[in-house]
């Protein structure tokens, strides 16, 4: 364990000390150069979002609690205790929101829905709410009025409250059926139009963040075992929902059921070291592979299983954290994905690193490895988020090689700001997705089986426990606004042009699209500011002024009263 800890500290040393070098040496194996060319004719090129961050309404229209309207009611869980309670009003902002769309010119636009907005207590045979209902009816008609495809997100985090409190959300099996349930009510309703479905966007998230850490609804911290079994419990669910939509649905519908799954990318300390190699391997199977083994392979990675096993062990338990598969669930699970959803944002650098096994068990000390980055990345927003473009490739090569190269969209893929004024001219951000999207160009080269791409996100909204303080859109919003009316920033200008000449034709061409962008945002930004300054002129008038007013009046009577009292 010593050992362990000085290596880390000698890695970090060794990392500061050459930041100060031009060319960092961990960068040096990596391919760097920008390559220019088109993806192939039909690539389809996108925007998402999500229900809870978007939609506001929390409470209209016959929509049930999900366990974020609890979770963000409770203070203390969120950023400055902000809430989803009216985020973007994308429910009422629909129209508006795609007329956003058509601007940029997209083919397909990634939204979920809100599994309590349909089914308020999240079980069928209870209630169904068809105000809900004929929402997503008009969103996916209006959608394809205007020639953009929906790819629809049955799960995007906001389980119904009342499932939490009665079973325990994703802790207790019965999960399954009732998800089964609501996403066979979607494929009756909305199937015969939505042909790409996604059953969990990003479940790492959902069994990490929700049931270790705390960090996300339903905010529980079950160390070492919850989100184990809340991942077992949603995979066995992906598989029954395939299955359902195999066997009842696509004959008529023709459709395909996917699961999008978010990774980072973990590259050796010292590729030439065994040690790191196989922490970096490891660093991707607890993420990736963690979900991606039982749908593709039909069980848990190796590597999971003797780690998770052996830790168990070592702690006295009779059986290993991890949950196991029967034979027939193995059969069952495996091969359940017409597609790969794959999200995607940064890197890091792995090293081996050992834990006491005395130490209270944890998903996160498990692997046994550490994390580091290089101080040369961009971090142009959170922490958390690096600019580390040539990453992307690597993982989807890792895909292409570990699970027989699928059909894979990339669902989530982009960068926030941190920053509290308001910034439409996002160098950073026209950086960042021109890298990124060119890793993809050069994957494809690869042979990586890449269909589409979906930025995220198309506006800025609601970041879970972040609150308001994280921005990932391409239009900024105005949230101090009642209208919440929405801007584009310079990226949009610059993603457009992206989509309209299918990936980087030339140099010359490439190169007038940055200043075209900046140019645009600058002007947009000064009808950001007069609009910003009405918006406080508006404050005043209609709550100092009244506030004044009321003030004076009551003062008035105050006095009135005294001067009668002294001359009665």
């Amino acid at each position: 364990m010593r050992r362990d800890t000085l290596r880390c500290w000698a890695v970090l040393v060794a990392v500061m000390a050459l930041s100060v070098a031009e060319d960092f040496p961990w960068t040096k194996n990596n391919p760097g150069s920008f390559y220019y060319g088109t993806f192939p004719a039909g690539f389809l090129w996108g925007v998402g979002s999500s229900a809870y961050q978007t939609e506001g309404a929390w409470d209209k229209d016959g929509k049930g609690p999900s366990i974020w309207d609890a979770f963000t009611h409770s203070k203390g869980k969120v950023l400055r205790n902000e809430t989803g309670d009216s985020a973007c009003d994308g429910y009422y902002r629909v129209k508006d929101d795609i007329q956003l769309l058509k601007e940029l010119k997209v083919n397909h636009y990634l939204l979920s829905i809100s599994w309590p907005r349909i089914m308020p207590t999240g079980i069928k045979a209870e209630q169904l709410n068809e105000k809900g209902i004929q929402f997503y009816n008009d969103t996916i008609n209006s959608l394809l009025e205007n020639n953009i495809t929906p790819i629809v997100s049955l799960y995007h985090w906001d389980l119904p409250q009342v499932l939490q409190e009665k079973y325990g959300g994703w802790q207790n099996i019965s999960m399954i059926n009732y998800f089964n349930d609501y996403a066979n009510l979607c494929f009756e309703k909305f199937g015969d139009r939505v042909k790409h479905w996604i059953t969990f966007s990003n479940p790492w998230a959902v069994a990490e963040k929700g049931y270790e850490t705390g960090e996300h609804a339903p905010g529980l911290k079950l160390g070492g075992c919850g989100a184990y079994k809340a991942a077992h419990h949603i995979i066995k669910t992906h598989a029954k929902v395939w299955h359902s939509y195999n066997t009842t649905w696509r004959r008529e519908q023709r459709g395909m059921v996917g699961i999008s799954l978010t990774s980072g990318w973990g590259e050796p300390v010292d590729p030439h070291s065994q040690t790191d190699r196989d922490a970096a391997e490891r660093y991707i199977q607890f993420h990736l592979g963690w979900f991606a083994n039982p749908i593709y392979r039909g069980d848990y990675p190796e590597v999971m299983k003797n780690y998770v096993g052996r830790k168990s062990a070592q702690q006295g338990l009779g059986t290993s954290r991890l949950p196991t598969f029967s034979v027939q669930e193995k059969t069952y699970i495996k091969g359940t994905s017409d597609f790969l959803g794959i999200g995607h944002f940064t890197t890091r650098y792995v090293l081996q690193k050992s834990f006491p096994f005395l130490q209270v068990s944890s998903y996160h000390t498990d692997p046994d490895l550490a994390e580091l980055v290089d101080p040369n990345w961009p971090a142009p927003g959170p922490k958390w988020l690096y600019s580390v473009p040539w990453g992307f490739r690597r993982l989807l090569n890792f895909i292409k090689t570990q699970y027989g190269n699928p059909l894979i969209y990339v669902t989530e893929n982009g960068v926030s700001e941190t920053m509290q004024c308001s910034q439409l001219c996002d160098e950073w951000r026209i950086q960042y997705l021109k890298g990124y999207i060119n890793e993809i160009l050069k994957a494809l080269n690869d042979g990586v089986n890449v269909k589409g791409y979906t930025a995220w996100s198309l506006l800025d909204k609601f970041e879970w426990n972040k609150g308001f303080s994280e921005r990932f859109g391409l239009y900024h919003i105005d949230f101090k606004n009642k209208n919440k009316p929405r801007y584009p920033k310079a990226s949009v200008d610059y993603y457009k042009n992206i989509i309209s000449a299918n990936g980087f034709p030339n140099p010359r061409e490439v190169d007038s699209w940055h200043q075209k962008a900046m140019d645009t945002c600058s002007a947009t930004h000064q009808h950001l500011v007069a609009d910003s300054l009405i918006t406080h002129m508006e404050m005043v008038t209609e709550i100092v002024l009244p506030t004044v007013f009321t003030l004076c009046i009551l003062i008035s009577i105050v006095l009135l009263i005294f001067y009668l009292r002294n001359h009665s």
